[in-house]
């Protein structure tokens, strides 16, 4: 029996009262690839637009080890004591076989999953740039229609995803740990660059004295990498699992967010993000297109194959296939 057609302006009216089961819908439709969802999440996303724009958007990031789930669930936690509504888009590794969300970020999320006024949602990362799933900010549309005021976005620390997720947040937070010998060992530089706020985690019991010298050789490096009269990111201690230093940390997000408004910049970065999505959707249609292309489905696997053999080189592969999709891009 056929489905029935989607309603898009009743679920647009659900996920704006707050319906979580519409909310987990709307997110599921915006994460599709099939051609009547991508065109039904667009029209979704037109009824939805007028009524974003208002949460704080935050992404993190940090080295492995650096505890980002615990750290957001204890954040999370206490801005929905404080009476905020919360929402995490946790980018996840996706399966290379199957495309689905291994939903590690969940289970150290348990206190926000749990909670009414939070929305945790894994989003697969897929094979695109960065690992950060294409819709995720569609997600964070979704999400910020729906009445959430802070909206977190989790990386998977991995490849270039950071830069991906700094484009499309207000503040990029840094979470990073005091480590034997070098301090600094492990951190690039372009992620210190990318940082907004700097938090060294873990600092409790024994790691608080190694977090406070490794926040000290960050603050030092920060002056060498950004010297004169310019806002450089602040570094501050804090632990997940006691609470220390968690309400200083959210204090600078938000005097960060105040700096860029009273620099008339939070504005500004917020259009460029859109200039940037619109490009980066671009890209993706035109990833989609190129793929499914019946000239290139024709040559697909035999040249593929022939590229493994080393009897086609990747340059002349690449080649063929533009050339096939060139001929005719609308079949």
């Amino acid at each position: 029996m056929p489905r029935a057609p989607l309603d898009v302006p009743a679920l647009a009216s659900a996920v704006r009262a707050g319906e979580r089961g519409a909310i987990a819908r709307a997110i599921t439709l915006v994460e599709s690839h099939r051609g009547d969802h991508r065109e039904a999440a667009g029209e979704l996303l037109a009824l939805l637009t007028p009524d974003t724009g208002k949460a704080v958007r935050v992404g993190i990031t940090g080295v492995p080890g650096a505890g980002k789930s615990t750290f957001i669930n204890a954040m999370g936690s206490r801005l929905v004591a404080r009476g905020e509504k919360v929402a995490v888009v946790a980018v996840d590794p996706s399966s290379r076989r199957t495309g689905g969300s291994i939903l590690g970020d969940r289970t150290r999320m348990a206190d926000l999953t749990a909670s009414d006024a939070a929305f945790v949602r894994p989003s697969p990362s897929g094979r695109h740039l960065g690992g950060v799933a294409r819709a995720t900010r569609e997600s964070m549309l979704v999400l910020e229609a729906a009445g959430y005021g802070v909206v977190i976005v989790e990386t998977v620390g991995v490849g270039q995803n950071e830069i991906a997720v700094s484009e499309m947040v207000d503040t990029f937070l840094l979470l990073t740990l005091a480590r034997s010998g070098d301090q600094l060992q492990g951190i690039k530089r372009g992620i210190l660059e990318l940082a907004d706020v700097i938090a060294v985690n873990k600092a409790d019991g024994d790691g608080a004295g190694p977090a406070r010298v490794a926040a000290r050789e960050l603050a030092g490096a920060m002056r060498l990498m950004m010297p004169g009269d310019v806002r450089r990111p602040p570094v501050l201690t804090c632990s997940a699992q006691t609470g220390d230093g968690l309400d200083e940390v959210w204090d600078a997000v938000l005097a960060h967010r105040s700096w860029l408004e009273e620099q008339g910049s939070l504005e500004a970065r917020r259009a460029q993000q859109q200039e940037d999505w619109m490009w980066a959707m671009v890209d993706a249609h035109l990833h989609d297109a190129v793929r499914e292309h019946a000239s290139v489905l024709a040559i697909r696997d035999q040249l593929a194959a022939q590229v493994r053999a080393g009897q086609v080189s990747a340059v002349e592969g690449t080649a063929r296939i533009l050339e096939a999709f060139s001929a005719d891009p609308q079949r």
